[in-house]
């Protein structure tokens, strides 16, 4: 054998060499990963002294010289240790957080009528948790009460009726409009987006042809368009003296707007499913519908499952923009009370968008991780 041979062997049959012991563990990932080269090295190195200067401002300005409790504006230009700072203002007031923090969940919900919303989000994670973790059985069960069964009665707990005090819209606000209108353009996309999916893969061509324009005009157009049209246009399609709840055409319009882009990610993973499981269904004589529900659709969604959380996600900071058709959602709500002569101040507003970015940060977090364990639990057929 020539030495061409043996090297060609060496490279494709002989598995890599392991690290030396000295650099197993974190030794070896740090070498691998920070310093592998001198450009890594260099990089390391100054992405070190910028966090070993900001991080050191960015807690004392957070925590240490923030102002915790008091009635108003002056208590925020204390520190902790009771002196006023040179500048003034120096360190954040979550006084006024914690001042408006009811005003930022509720909105201006009757405050003796605030225990329905809290007991709306109890159902909901009593209905949620069991059909998000794998291991628990009748999912069938859990999928009807959480789709079908909650949202009739957390409208009439929020709305009112049947003996309790009914809340217009106008007064919902805060977090709990950012959760109402997400979750249900979540459970609303979700179908929608599968059937137009399916709509633009179909055979029919009249079907094809409409869902591919509903799909490329929604999408062509910013979610505010959308917006202002579901809450100026809408009306004008509705019979005389008919009219509709404003946060009704904010639903419409993020639930058109997310099913467009929704459809999109599904129809990726449609093309991704081999041509194999579409014909090996076809030979056990499965229906269209048989084959979509049993075989196909369970694969497509679970290989575009990282895109389908990147949409809700996206969809889910994107309801900020309702502020533009008279709604206030959380971030709508902490933008609002700048405006309070009590709490004017320069570090008034810095402090409330941390808080909403935090809240925002949380639920987006939250759901990043779900992704990934969801991944990892479905992937189990895909591993090397």
């Amino acid at each position: 054998m020539s030495n061409t041979s043996q090297s060609f062997v060496s490279k494709t049959i002989l598995p890599p060499q392991p690290a030396p012991a000295g650099e197993k563990g974190a030794a070896h990932w740090i070498r691998k990963n920070l310093l592998a080269t001198p450009k890594d090295t260099v990089l390391t190195i100054l992405a070190i002294a910028l966090l070993a200067w900001a991080v050191p401002h960015i807690i004392s300005w957070l925590f240490v010289q923030a102002a915790w409790s008091g009635a108003d504006r002056s208590f925020c230009a204390t520190t902790v240790q009771g002196g006023t700072q040179p500048d003034g203002w120096s360190g954040a007031c979550w006084a006024f957080v914690r001042s408006k923090f009811v005003i930022f969940m509720f909105g201006l919900y009757p405050p003796d009528e605030r225990w329905r919303p809290v007991l709306v989000a109890i159902l909901t994670i009593i209905a949620f948790v069991p059909l998000m973790m794998p291991s628990l059985p009748r999912k069938g069960l859990n999928a009807i009460l959480a789709f079908f069964v909650l949202p009739i009665v957390s409208f009439f707990l929020l709305h009112g009726g049947f003996g309790l005090e009914v809340v217009e819209t106008e007064r919902w606000g805060g977090l709990l409009v950012t959760l109402v209108i997400s979750f249900v353009g979540i459970a609303v996309s979700f179908p929608f987006g599968i059937v137009l999916a399916l709509g633009r893969r179909s055979k029919m061509p009249v079907v094809r042809m409409l869902c591919v324009i509903f799909i490329e005009v929604i999408r062509g157009v910013p979610l505010i368009t959308v917006l202002f049209m579901a809450s100026y246009m809408l009306p004008l399609f509705m019979p005389q003296g008919w009219t509709v709840d404003k946060l009704l055409r904010a639903i419409v319009g993020v639930a058109i707007f997310t099913s467009a882009y929704m459809a999109e990610v599904i129809r990726g993973g449609l093309q991704a499913v081999p041509k194999g499981q579409f014909e090996g269904a076809d030979s056990l004589g499965l229906g269209y519908w048989q084959k979509m529900r049993l075989i196909v659709l369970p694969q497509a969604i679970k290989l575009v499952l990282p895109g389908i959380v990147n949409t809700y996600i996206g969809m889910f900071k994107d309801t900020s923009l309702v502020a533009i058709i008279g709604m206030f959602d959380l971030l709508g709500i902490v933008r609002q009370n700048f405006s309070d002569a009590n709490w004017a101040s320069p570090v008034t507003p810095i402090t409330g968008l941390v808080f909403a970015g935090f809240v925002f940060w949380l639920f987006c977090f939250g759901m990043s991780r779900y992704s990934g364990f969801m991944e990892r639990h479905l992937d189990t057929g895909h591993k090397r």
